[in-house]
C-alpha cells in the first residue's frame, strides 16, 4: 500500500492561511478503474501507488472532507489536525467529523498549521491527506506514509483551474477508495448548472486581508477565484494575473475599482475580516465598500476547487444576484 516514489521534488511555496500554494490543476492515474489495485497516481509531481484502498487516513487539512463524505469514506478518516468550521457543513457531514479525534488546531500568525512528525506517525496512517509547511511530504515518504494534496495546491501552477478540476478530483478519490464517483459527479454538475448568474456587467475582486493589519493578497488567474466568479457573473479584475494569489495594494485596488469584494478568511469573525479592508485610509473610494458590496468569505467556500467551491458559488450569487 506504502509505495511512493517521488518523480521530482521542489522547493514548498509559503503562502497564507489553510495551507495556501499552488499546483498543476491535472491529476493522472494508471491502473484499473475503481476498485482495481494497484493504482498509481501522479500527485504534485509524485508518483503514488496503492496497493488497496486506505483504511487509516489523516487529515492535515479540511478540503478532502466533501469529497470523502460524498463517496461515504469519511469514516476512514481516523485523526484530523487544523481548522473544521461548521460553517461548511451539513448536519450529516459535521457528525462524521465529530467523531474523528482532533490532533491539535493550532496554527501560527499566518493561519498555518503547525504539527509534529511524530503526532502524524503514531497515527499508524496509510494515507495522509494534505500538506504543510512543518511536514512535507518528503518526510512522511522518509517513513513509507503517503500522502495527497489537492492539486491546486501544488507549487508551481499558473494553470487556470475550472469546475472540472472538482469532477477530476472526486473520480480520483473514487480510484483510491474504490469507490464510484459519478453519482456524486453527476450531482455536482446539476447543481452547478442550475445556480445562474449575477445581473449586469460587474467586476469583482477576490482578497485575503490581514486582520490586524499587514499585507493583503488578492487572487489571480490561476486561482479557483477565476473560475468561480466568472461562473458567477463577474470579471475577475485580477484576471490579468497568471499567479494563483500575490501581495496587492490599496492604490493597485484603488486603480481597477471593482464593483464587489469577496474577502476570504481561515476563522475567526467575519466582521473583523471586513474591518480589515473597509478601515484602511482610502478604501471608502472603493465602489465595493461604498455601496456595501463585500461579502466575507470562508476560504474553502473558494480554494481550492473542491464541492465547497460550488456552495461558494451559490452563496456570492445569492448575494449579490439583486445588488446592482
Amino acid at each position: 500500500m506504502k509505495a511512493f516514489r517521488l518523480l521530482a521534488t521542489s522547493a514548498a511555496a509559503i503562502l497564507l492561511t489553510a495551507g495556501c500554494g499552488a499546483g498543476s490543476t491535472a491529476e493522472t492515474t494508471s491502473g484499473t478503474p475503481a476498485g482495481g489495485y494497484p493504482l498509481t497516481l501522479t500527485n504534485c509531481g509524485a508518483e503514488v501507488t496503492f496497493d488497496k484502498a486506505p483504511e487509516r487516513v489523516v487529515l492535515l487539512k479540511s478540503a478532502a472532507v466533501p469529497y470523502l463524505h460524498s463517496l461515504g469514506v469519511l469514516d476512514r478518516a481516523t485523526a484530523r489536525a487544523g481548522l473544521y468550521p461548521t460553517e461548511y457543513y451539513d448536519a450529516a457531514t459535521q457528525a462524521e467529523i465529530d467523531k474523528i479525534p482532533l490532533l491539535t488546531d493550532k496554527t501560527d500568525t499566518s493561519g498555518h498549521l503547525q504539527i509534529s512528525k511524530e503526532v502524524v506517525i503514531s497515527q499508524e496512517p496509510d494515507l495522509v491527506l494534505g500538506e504543510v509547511d512543518n511536514l512535507s511530504r518528503d518526510t512522511l515518504s522518509a517513513v513509507d506514509i503517503p500522502l495527497l494534496e489537492e492539486p491546486t495546491m501544488c507549487p508551481g501552477n499558473t494553470t487556470k483551474p475550472t469546475f472540472d478540476d472538482i469532477y477530476s478530483q472526486m473520480r480520483t478519490y473514487g480510484k483510491v477508495f474504490g469507490k464510484d464517483a459519478e453519482a456524486a459527479v453527476s450531482a455536482l454538475q446539476e447543481r452547478v448548472s442550475k445556480i445562474g448568474k449575477v445581473e449586469g456587467d460587474r467586476t469583482a475582486a477576490v482578497l485575503y486581508p490581514t486582520v490586524g493589519g499587514g499585507v493583503t493578497y488578492a487572487y489571480g488567474s490561476a486561482s479557483m477565484a477565476e473560475p468561480q466568479l466568472e461562473a458567477a457573473g463577474f470579471t475577475n479584475v485580477f484576471a490579468d494575473s497568471k499567479e494563483r494569489v500575490f501581495e496587492v495594494t490599496l492604490e493597485e485596488l484603488l486603480g481597477r475599482n471593482p464593483d464587489v469584494l469577496i474577502l476570504l478568511y481561515g476563522d475567526g469573525d467575519p466582521a473583523a475580516v471586513q474591518k480589515a479592508i473597509t478601515d484602511l485610509p482610502g478604501a471608502d473610494k472603493l465602489k465595493a465598500v461604498s455601496g456595501g458590496n463585500v461579502l466575507p468569505q470562508l476560504f474553502n467556500f473558494t480554494e481550492p476547487p473542491s464541492p465547497l467551491s460550488v456552495d461558494g458559488l451559490q452563496r456570492i450569487v445569492e448575494r449579490f444576484k439583486a445588488a446592482a
